[in-house]
């Protein structure tokens, strides 16, 4: 009879092996909607082309995301390892941590469990890494304007190994590297000031999403060029406010934008000349590897590029 050690570690290795598993069927979606998720769908059309079984899956996928319904990892895995929470304070009378990063390094190397972090009012000035086997995290600020975790790297900065440049990839103020990661009501910003027309290496990334099954809700994205690299999975914005100059939304990830506010802080011609301080598109919408041309943006204000959106 297999003794309580046993059992554990037989509990990490099969955890271990679902997060770092590639997905099964069409690449980066799910096969399905989740248990408990409601009436089976409608059967899909043979005639039907990839694009809209695509677009199908990942919609469930977002209505599975949205309601919040899911469970942590798997009910009972959530019953041995029950879930907690751990409080991030400026003052350490009020907190478990004075940082985000030690409470995210206070996690076990391999997380099972759902953990919420909740940050309480302030501006945290840190550059926050979670780690590829950190899964099931969840950050909850005090509200977007009052928790705001802030950095300053561009591509350029010469902090990478033996005094290179970061790159793009490692300028983000927050980098999120582990599935099932879930945000609400904070501010990820980079404070990198906005660059001249036409500078190079000055990319300044807030938010880094490199993993799948994230959602962000009330949450706030501040900076300039390069503001969220919406790296690779699936992902959720709901609520959210995305601000930036130069392709300050870019990645390859799916990912959805619901009923969020798009701020281009600068809005570039074709010879990189300024045409204007500033426009807003709301309830914004994005797909991997899909744009439109925005022709009213083009027509009212003379701009020869502006940001691919599509409606969905």
């Amino acid at each position: 009879m297999a003794t309580p050690r046993a059992r554990f570690l037989a509990c990490i290795a099969v955890a271990a092996v679902a997060l770092l598993a590639p997905p099964c069927g069409v690449a980066g979606h799910s096969r399905g909607p989740r248990p408990g998720s409601g009436a089976a769908a409608a059967p899909f059309p043979a005639n039907a082309t990839r694009a809209e079984m695509i677009e199908r899956q990942f919609m469930e996928w977002v209505r599975y995301m949205g309601g919040l319904r899911h469970s942590t990892f798997q009910h009972a895995l959530a019953r041995a390892f029950p879930s907690y929470s751990l409080v991030v304070d400026k003052n350490p009378a009020f907190g478990d941590f004075t940082t985000i990063q030690a409470a995210i390094d206070s996690l076990p190397a391999i997380n099972l469990v759902r953990v919420v972090i909740r940050v309480n009012a302030g501006t945290y000035t840190e550059k926050v890494t979670i780690s590829p086997m950190r899964a099931f995290i969840t950050l909850e600020g005090a509200g977007a304007d009052s928790t705001i975790v802030q950095w300053g790297d561009t591509a350029d900065s010469p902090t990478g190994p033996k005094g290179r440049p970061l790159g793009t990839f490692n300028s983000a103020t927050f980098a999120v590297n582990a599935q099932y990661f879930l945000a609400r009501n904070v501010t990820f910003k980079n404070t990198s000031p906005v660059p001249k027309p036409g500078a190079t290496g000055k990319q300044a990334v807030a938010l880094r999403v490199s993993a799948d099954n994230a959602a962000f809700v009330g949450c706030k994205f501040l900076g300039a060029q390069d503001t969220l690299y919406d790296h690779s999975g699936r992902h959720y914005y709901k609520e959210c406010y995305i601000e930036g100059s130069v392709d300050f939304i870019f990645g390859n990830a799916l990912s959805l934008y619901e009923d969020g506010v798009l701020r281009a802080v600068q809005v570039h011609g074709p010879r990189r000349e300024l045409r204007r301080s500033g426009g807003v598109v709301a309830r914004a919408h994005r797909r991997r590897g899909q744009a439109v041309h925005l022709a009213q943006l083009h027509r009212r204000h003379r701009v020869g590029q502006a940001v691919i959106l599509v409606s969905l």
